[in-house]
Order: structure tokens, then sequence, then C-alpha cells
């Protein structure tokens, strides 16, 4: 298969299970539901331990892209196992993964893509660079730093504060619009409009 033909396969990050739907480390599965329901696609279960749509994505004409949308059903920390056998399974090349993800560093609603670089503490990406190495695209969601003295761990499993979800729809429909942009269009296309 020519890289022209392979699919993007893009990684929603967060951590199966009702309890998890919420919480902030969960953005990456909201961002992918809603491009799901944007191609009319529905999840299915898949052997590489994760649930896949596949579909195309863009306008009918040479910016409409295959893709494979993906939600790992292992855990945040062991995404990398079901990413490595999906883009094993369809042939992707690494350039082509684009993982959607939480990100501390980043203030709420605000969003950044870049291609490669560090895993910045976040469990969903050490396991996916220690799997395949780092130069995949990450659309990196900013949901700011815990409050006061909470640990990490307990701001990330927790939900979505009532005010931030105010802007929560908002947020997650920029986030797709942005991933769509970075297929249809680029990475620097789609930096120059999302980075804010």
């Amino acid at each position: 298969m020519s890289d022209d033909a392979a699919p993007w396969l893009i990684v929603g990050l967060g951590n199966p299970g009702a309890e998890y739907a919420g919480n902030r480390h969960n953005i990456g599965f909201m961002v992918a539901d809603l491009l799901a329901e944007r191609m009319r696609g529905k999840f299915k279960a898949h052997k590489a331990r994760a649930q896949v749509v596949e579909g195309r994505m863009g306008p009918p004409g040479p910016a409409n892209r295959r893709v494979v949308l993906a939600k790992p059903m292992s855990f945040m920390n062991l995404s990398g196992g079901p990413v490595t056998a999906l883009r094993d399974f369809y042939k992707v090349p690494l350039e082509r993964i684009v993982a959607v993800h939480d990100e501390l560093d980043i203030d709420y609603p605000t969003l950044r893509l870049k291609l490669g670089g560090g895993d910045n503490g976040h469990n969903g990406l050490k396991s996916m660079t220690k799997a395949m190495g780092p130069d995949y695209h990450r659309v990196r969601c900013g949901i700011g730093r815990p409050p006061g003295r909470m640990q990490v761990a307990d701001f990330v499993l927790k939900d979505f504060s009532s005010t931030e979800r105010k802007e929560l729809d908002w947020f997650v429909d920029r986030s797709a619009d942005a991933v769509e942009c970075l297929i249809q269009e680029g990475l620097e296309r789609a930096q120059s409009t999302y980075n804010s």
C-alpha cells in the first residue's frame, strides 16, 4: 500500500467504563465520539482491544481522507498496545497517527497541535511513545493544572466542573474541527487556525 493510500489513525485517549466517561482524562474519547457522529459511524469492537470506526473524513475531492477512529479499550497507561496493533493492522505510517488527549500544561479550554515531542507525564502518550516512538501528531486539549494541593491523578480522574461543563461542548466541537483540519489541510494550517 502506498503511503498515499494508507488511512489516518485518530486515537482518542481515555479510560473505558461508564465511571470514567465524564472525566477530564477522557476528553480524547469525547472528541472521538463526536468525530464518529460526524462520520455517521458506530464504534465496533476490534481484535486490537479497541473500538473503531472506519470511514472517510472531509468533502468529496482531494481533501477527502480515509480514516480509522479508535478508542483503546485498555486503560490509559496501556494505550500503546492497542494503538500499535491498529497501526500494524491498518498499515498506518507513524506520521498519520493522531493522538487526541488531555493536557495539564495548557489552560482550559485551549488547544495546541504538534508533531512529536515529549509526553509531559501523560501516561497514555508515554505508553504510545514507548511502543512506537514520539513522531506522531498530538491534538492537546488543555485542562489546566489541579487547584491547590490536589494530586494530578485525582484531578484528571474527576469530571469537569459545572463551570467547565458550560464550555465543554464547544471545546469538544472545536477539538474535532482541529482534527479534521489537521487531516485535510495539514499541520501548519491547523496550528495557525486552532493554536489559540
